[in-house]
């Protein structure tokens, strides 16, 4: 393991926001993992993944600690099923199109969502109609404190809308290292519903679509309407949909008849907050070096040399507006950093 001072994270985070890390690390196995986190001259430290799902608004003035822990196995398999272990540093979609070379069905949906698999679990990340928790068996994580590692079962893991229990009562508490998941080898479950998944295959003639079709249709959906890391920085959905009363949502529906919204349970109903977003006229609004994506309101951008500051307005802009007109408070989906 080698220290580095100073070092800027424009590449670790897919905003490609120039913050710089005061110390860094990286890591490729949780013996690095362990002896990183008991460097004495260190005592701050702050875990950094695969950068997706976060927004740098400052330097950081800890030791950062990127876990690099890369490898995917087979666990076991029968006759119907499969169990795969996959290591945090993996990159998600490479995961995904590794399981789909092989014919494992069950995450072709979360196709092309960008980060890595250490950190797909801590918000539960989900697309057109499934979620990881679907899928999702058990992951081990090492105690920040204790230095020890416990596995979390899919019930202990306390999955939501895009969050869990890393989010809530063990944030910080844990850095996870593998995950494993429970994935068809036949007779595989399609969901294509949700969206214009289905509309896309029927542009390209597919009547009766493999897992694989599915994965090549969220693709092309995700590529016509998100703009790709690599070259605009952003870090996918910025806002969470809210939810809320159906008594909310039914005088919502009087102002703005054409307001769509999904029930979630008996009481609420979520709303789609890219079309809140774009209704209050945002989309596509640009601000110098930021700004809302042209093809998806949902998307703040970096178009250049933007800082996390910048970004971070707009985003508190965007809320206080949907509230004043819709009365409705969207959440931020990524972490304020």
């Amino acid at each position: 393991m080698q220290i580095q001072h100073d070092i800027s994270l424009k590449s670790y985070n897919t905003f490609g926001i120039d913050a710089k890390a005061k110390h860094f690390i990286s890591v490729s196995s949780v013996q690095e993992l362990t002896d990183a986190l008991n460097l004495e001259d260190y005592p701050d430290i702050f875990i950094l993944g695969g950068g997706s799902n976060m927004l740098l608004t400052q330097d950081i003035n800890a030791l950062v600690i990127h876990v690099n822990i890369k490898g995917i196995t087979i666990v076991s398999e029968n006759e119907t099923h499969v169990l795969i272990k996959a290591e945090a540093g993996e990159n998600w979609h490479e995961f995904v199109s590794w399981c789909l070379v092989r014919d494992f069905g069950g995450v072709e949906n979360l196709s092309l969502i960008p980060g890595n698999v250490g950190t797909a679990p801590i918000q539960n990340i989900g697309a057109y109609g499934v979620e990881l928790k679907d899928s999702f068996v058990s992951c081990e994580a090492l105690n920040v404190h204790t230095k020890e590692l416990k596995s979390f079962s899919n019930t202990d893991c306390q999955f939501d809308y895009r969050n869990s229990i890393f989010k809530q009562e063990a944030k910080g508490d844990y850095i996870i290292c593998n995950v494993t998941f429970k994935l068809t080898k036949n007779q595989h479950k399609l969901h294509t519903a949700y969206g214009a998944i289905q509309s896309e295959l029927d542009n390209i003639q597919i009547s009766n679509p493999t897992i694989q079709d599915v994965s090549k249709a969220v693709i092309t959906i995700r590529q016509s309407k998100l703009p790709d890391p690599k070259e605009i920085g952003n870090s996918g959905s910025f806002f969470k949909n809210p939810v809320i009363t159906n008594e909310a949502y039914q005088k919502l529906q009087i102002l703005f008849e054409d307001i769509p919204g999904y029930p979630v349970s008996q009481n609420e109903t979520k709303v789609p907050a890219g079309w809140l977003i774009e209704k209050a006229g945002f989309k596509g609004k640009r601000f110098g070096d930021y700004g809302v994506h042209k093809k998806q309101a949902l998307v703040l951008v970096n178009y250049g040399n933007a800082n996390g500051t910048d970004i971070l307005n707009l985003a508190k802009l965007i809320q206080n507006t949907i509230m004043r007109i819709f009365g409705i408070q969207i959440e931020a989906e990524v972490n304020i950093i």
